[in-house]
């Protein structure tokens, strides 16, 4: 089962600005590009900092000082790997509060840039390749069970599973498994198990009453306890008001 990359995800040959780019030709490239903020790197190439539509305002704002990218980006900059899960990627987002990660190599040079739009591409994923991701690489490579025993359908990133496992213990971890597929929203369990004893029921599940409807006062019963007299010579019952 393989994770979608940083790599995968990121769009190559970022567009960045030097520490001398002046305000307007930032402004102009933002809109260009339809971006909310472009990386600022040095000489080799390497990110200095970052600058965002929020430092622009603020510097047209203040109108104090020089108008140039060094003078109005954040740094240090919040960088990522192209070898990083999406996973990570997103949680040091969410650390730093950023929308937007320059993507460096292994020597620091910037390579691309991965946005949370680029991540939310996982969740556009086709249901189809969900289905077969979890059918070929979670249960049969990695759980070892055969595909004919089970039901994998998927709609809208909405994973249901149904059939028979061998026993109950493996429910859990095939449900995590299926949660951590690119993709998945959520997983509804469904699942029935062979280790369970006959006549076993599920947690949950509201257990039925032993005689069928004679039981809930039927014929031969009285809700008192009482037996019933039946047949021809039975009294007659008073009629209830």
């Amino acid at each position: 089962m393989r994770h979608r990359s940083v790599a995968d995800l990121m769009t190559p040959t970022a567009v960045a600005v030097q520490p001398g780019t002046p305000f307007k030709e930032i402004a102009r490239l933002l809109d260009e590009y339809g971006i909310t903020a472009v990386p600022v790197v040095d000489e080799d190439n390497r990110p200095v900092g970052v600058v965002s539509e929020a430092d622009l305002l603020r510097r047209h704002t203040d109108k104090d000082g020089p108008s140039t990218a060094e003078a109005m980006m954040s740094s240090p900059v919040v960088v990522a790997r192209p070898s990083w899960t999406a996973v990570e990627a997103a949680r040091l987002m969410e650390r730093h509060r950023v929308k937007r990660l320059p993507v460096v190599d292994a020597d620091g040079r910037l390579i691309g840039v991965l946005s949370r739009s680029d991540l939310i591409q996982l969740f556009l994923r086709r249901d189809r390749a969900i289905q077969e991701e979890i059918l070929e690489d979670v249960v049969t490579r990695i759980l070892g069970l055969s595909p004919a025993s089970l039901h994998i359908d998927v709609a809208e990133g909405r994973v249901t599973l149904s059939g028979r496992l061998p026993r109950r213990g493996l429910a859990p971890i095939f449900v995590r498994l299926c949660e951590d597929v690119d993709g998945v929203v959520e997983v509804v369990d469904r699942l029935v198990y062979e280790d369970e004893e006959p006549g076993e029921e599920k947690a949950g599940e509201p257990s039925r009453p032993q005689g069928g409807d004679r039981d809930a006062g039927g014929a031969g019963h009285r809700p008192d306890g009482e037996e019933r007299p039946e047949g021809p010579d039975a009294p007659a019952r008073a009629p209830v008001r």
